[in-house]
């Protein structure tokens, strides 16, 4: 296994679900929420008033969601835990459940207290899944976590007051198999093999609100009623059929704002563009700041920002600059000036955005999402073509992106295998390639039809799946349990068969995974395996994708020519 390969992995493993920077949940979630463009420096031009200079952004931040659980199903590493405000806490949560002689329960060295974290990201809806982390306390004596299951638990908000744990709301609910690093183990690894993930393995019990608040110098109704029509006459959604403004004032500091369905994968920049809003603008003054953001638009120093201006205006005027943007001479321009035409779903951008998908790595991850945020043939087409690509993360970006457009669509809809992951077979062109993910929530996909394994081979797919291949074109898959008779699949040599003959026998995701990576490090899968080759946010202009991406390691793809 390359070193590259492997720090990829061990950082994958031990990411935390949502850090004050980012986020990989949902995958394609291209900006961090950032000092919005309207608080940027004025760079002249008529005075005219943004949303951004009277209201600041509401709900914006991860929330972070906790508490103490059990896990089960551990083969003997576990531990009766000490007698600590957690062993109470989890005591008291076993006794609410009415679970029976929960002491004797926690005393088995099968189970395991643990505690468990999780991040509600902003604008999440009821019902949403999203990643928890559970990892043993420390002191603990829990050898490892790897093989158990997350026991149902609520997720609440705390805070530490007066020197006590103070829980709040039950925002979400937890529970599901763990994902433990498959490349750690309990003797050269002890602290990754107490810790663990479980993709999508929280479900949030209430929606988190987005909206707006009013500067305190700012707070009247009037001015209140005033952003709403602004922001109204600019975003709308339909209700049962009804067509409805997206702002709604509540007070007069509050404005609560619905996310509009085409930035549903990308809450940072629809609060940017709707804070860069004009709250009135006449005729004349309009037509005077359009011009000055065309000139500011063919300027790479204020592109960005000029564009981001031209979409929360979003007319016939804002759409010609835009694509007057389209034929400069400069990358950035010619980039920044397409994804906002994407969020105004104009076909124009589909060409640009795409070439910079495939060729500039620093812009992939924002050309994908935009992509996918358009409802246009050409847009699709444009993203099925990217799936035969050489580089990992463009091919897997372009099955999200295709996947955040239209889940149920017949190329990317895959099948739900038995409840545990989505389980996606790609026909398309281009080399074999599995992917999977160790964020957000559990899948494989496989590129290409051609996924074969080199006999001979033995592989492990969690503690009582055994993979026996010695020669020919058959493969022996076995299923251990104590005081039951030995189930077995014969298979023919196909990773599709394998996986499937897996989960037919009871395996997990965590399973599967364990058997793809030790079959990868082996040497015996034929095809390329890669994990969370997603692109990444933070590239410079002209950086190579494989000097910063794992899913294009030199090492691991030699041949691959520079982005």
């Amino acid at each position: 296994m390359s070193p590259t390969l492997r720090t990829s992995l061990m950082s994958a493993w031990l990411a935390a679900a949502c850090a004050a920077g980012g986020c990989m949940s949902p995958l394609l979630r291209p900006e961090p929420a950032t000092r919005a463009a309207s608080e940027e420096a004025p760079v002249g031009g008529p005075a005219v008033q943004l949303v951004g200079s009277v209201a600041q952004p509401y709900g914006m931040t991860y929330m972070k969601v906790e508490n103490v659980a059990l896990v089960t199903g551990l083969p003997g590493t576990g531990e009766d835990p000490a007698p600590t405000t957690q062993r109470a806490a989890l005591l008291a949560e076993l006794n609410r459940r009415e679970v029976s002689n929960p002491n004797a329960i926690l005393a088995s060295p099968n189970t395991a207290l643990v505690l468990v974290r999780g991040f509600l990201r902003p604008g999440i809806r009821a019902g949403e899944k999203f990643d928890v982390e559970v990892r043993s306390p420390s002191r603990s004596d829990t050898v490892s976590l790897r093989g158990g299951w997350l026991m149902e638990t609520n997720l609440t908000e705390t805070a530490v007051l007066g020197q006590q744990i103070r829980k709040g709301r039950i925002m979400a609910v937890s529970q599901g198999p763990i994902l433990v690093d498959p490349s750690a183990t309990a003797s050269d690894n002890p602290a990754l093999v107490t810790q663990g993930r479980i993709l999508g393995g929280g479900v949030a019990s209430k929606s988190r609100s987005l909206g707006l608040i009013l500067d305190h110098e700012h707070r009247s109704v009037r001015l209140s009623q005033s952003v709403g029509k602004a922001v109204n006459l600019r975003f709308h959604t339909y209700v049962n059929g009804s067509k409805q403004g997206v702002a709604n004032p509540k007070t007069d500091e509050f404005i609560d704002v619905v996310l509009h369905p085409r930035y549903g994968d990308n809450v940072s920049r629809y609060m940017r563009v709707v804070r860069n809003i004009p709250l009135r603008e006449t005729a004349t003054q309009r037509l005077e700041r359009t011009r000055l953001l065309r000139d500011q638009l063919m300027d790479p120093v204020t592109a960005s920002t000029a564009a981001l201006r031209l979409e929360a205006l979003g007319d016939a005027e804002a759409i010609a600059v835009l694509e007057e943007g389209l034929r400069s001479s400069d990358a950035e321009v010619r980039f920044y000036a397409a994804e906002a035409l994407a969020y105004l779903d104009q076909t124009t951008a589909v060409a640009p955005l795409a070439e910079a998908a495939e060729k500039e790595p620093a812009f992939r991850i924002n050309a994908l999402a935009a992509l996918s945020a358009m409802d246009d043939g050409m847009a699709y087409d444009a993203l099925v073509k990217m799936l035969s690509l050489k580089s990992a993360e463009t091919r897997y970006g372009a099955f999200r992106a295709l996947w955040t457009m239209d889940s149920q669509d017949g190329l990317v809809r895959g099948e739900n295998m038995s409840d545990k992951f989505r389980y996606h077979a790609l026909n398309v062109p281009g080399e074999p390639m599995i992917h999977a993910t160790s964020s957000h929530h559990p899948e494989i996909v496989l590129f290409g039809q051609d996924h074969r394994l080199r006999l001979p081979l033995v592989l492990d797919a969690g503690q009582r799946i055994l993979v026996n291949g010695l020669e020919g074109e058959q493969i022996t898959v076995s299923f251990f349990s104590p005081g039951a008779p030995t189930q077995q699949r014969s298979i023919p040599n196909r990773v599709d068969d394998l996986i499937r003959a897996v989960v037919d026998l009871g395996g997990d995701y965590p399973d599967v995974i364990q058997m793809l990576q030790q079959a990868n490090d082996a040497g015996v899968l034929s095809s390329r395996f890669r994990v969370n080759a997603l692109p990444e946010a933070g590239r410079d202009v002209g950086e190579r994708a494989d000097a910063a991406a794992p899913g294009d390691a030199p090492e691991a793809d030699p041949s691959e020519p520079a982005a």
